[in-house]
């Protein structure tokens, strides 16, 4: 969650919900192939807009497998499924990227992947196989779903900034939060659902009762609501936000760190860890992809180490191999969660869409 980057305002917004199409070599991606691949040499990733990968990374899976990767960026982590799902069984590419905890019932349901067991997988601990022993996803990264909060503001006003869901409804944090929209936004839901978890099926409705009235703002988008409406991001500052407290995740800072100029010792921005849900991301093979053996390489890929320890400077996320390194930077400025909040697969996919309507006839009518 989730979350590339370009350069100066704009990558901001590329790391966590939005940015330009990206691709390594080019090509249409839709080859003369059969299903088995045979004779394209091009891999088509369809990824929400958010994924990104250094090109010299991207350009050592063409040496080391022939096939050049072409992306195709489809929206935000809901829109890009969606999309699939309307195209499913003559998808836009080879492999999915971006479908995570929070939203994978609706992938599975609809019968997107084909099965396939990437090389390496060993190396994955079993707590973020999204679909163990069945291998049509495969774990890529993790991220926590946290309120981040602008330093500056609430030290200028000697406030202590909020640090659990309680305190956000609180008189003193009214008309200062803006969130995004479960229904369009991935980190959205991320948020709704770790409402769930914390005030169980009875409890959450109350709560965001008590947050409309405290006066939270929802946008569609992360975009929109940490590049704009954010007082504490660049882009955000750039744009005049006035809102303080934003839901975005727990290795935010570390953007707001490598952008700036001069670089500062202390990150402008901190995390609520006592808000943060956990979200794990995977990809699949896409059921009728016309180039599979280049899609399988292409998984295999998306869990070495190599692209591993390129994630976390480009994507603002967590690997998800044990084997693989943090950068220094993101090490250091990004927040640890010791204990974010989850929710089984089977819960979410229960319950889901009856939270989403049940939320948006509370909160936006």
């Amino acid at each position: 969650m989730s979350t590339t980057k370009k350069i100066a305002v704009t990558a901001l917004a590329a790391v966590l919900g939005a940015s330009t199409l990206a691709a390594c070599g080019g090509g249409s991606g839709d080859g003369s192939a059969g299903a088995d691949g045979g004779g394209s040499r091009t891999v088509t990733l369809v990824a929400h807009d958010s994924f990104n990968a250094s090109p010299e990374v991207l350009e050592e899976f063409t040496e080391e497998t022939g096939h050049t990767v072409r992306v195709l960026k489809s929206g935000d982590a809901v829109e890009a499924l969606n999309k699939e799902i309307l195209t499913k069984g003559s998808p836009q590419g080879d492999v999915f990227f971006g479908v995570d905890n929070t939203t994978l019932s609706r992938a599975l349901g609809n019968d997107l992947f084909t099965p396939y067991e990437a090389e390496g997988l060993e190396r994955v601990p079993e707590a973020v196989r999204l679909d163990p022993g069945r291998h049509r996803v495969t774990p890529v990264d993790s991220g926590d779903i946290c309120v981040n909060y602008d330093r500056k503001y609430f030290a200028d006003r000697d406030l202590a900034p909020p640090q659990t869901l309680d305190d956000l409804a609180e008189p003193a944090y009214r008309n200062l939060l803006v969130v995004e929209n479960p229904e369009r936004s991935s980190p959205g839901l991320g948020f709704l659902l770790g409402t769930a978890a914390a005030y169980g099926d009875d409890g959450w409705q109350d709560y965001w009762k008590k947050l409309r009235a405290n006066g939270v703002k929802v946008v569609d988008s992360w975009e929109i609501a940490y590049n704009q409406e954010f007082s504490g991001s660049a882009g955000g500052r750039a744009a005049k936000g006035d809102r303080p407290l934003v839901v975005s995740y727990a290795s935010s800072p570390p953007v707001e760190v490598l952008y700036a100029e001069p670089r500062p010792k202390t990150a402008p921005t901190g995390v609520s860890t006592g808000t943060c849900f956990r979200q794990v991301e995977a990809a699949g093979l896409l059921a009728g992809a016309r180039n599979e053996a280049g899609g399988r390489a292409l998984l295999d890929f998306l869990i070495s180490k190599r692209f591993q320890e390129d994630m976390p400077l480009n994507m603002f996320v967590n690997p998800v191999a044990e084997d693989a390194e943090l950068p220094p930077l993101f090490a250091e400025f990004g927040e640890v969660v010791a204990e974010p909040r989850t929710m089984a697969p089977e819960k979410i996919a229960e319950n889901r869409d009856q939270w989403i309507q049940s939320w948006s006839s509370l909160v936006l009518r």
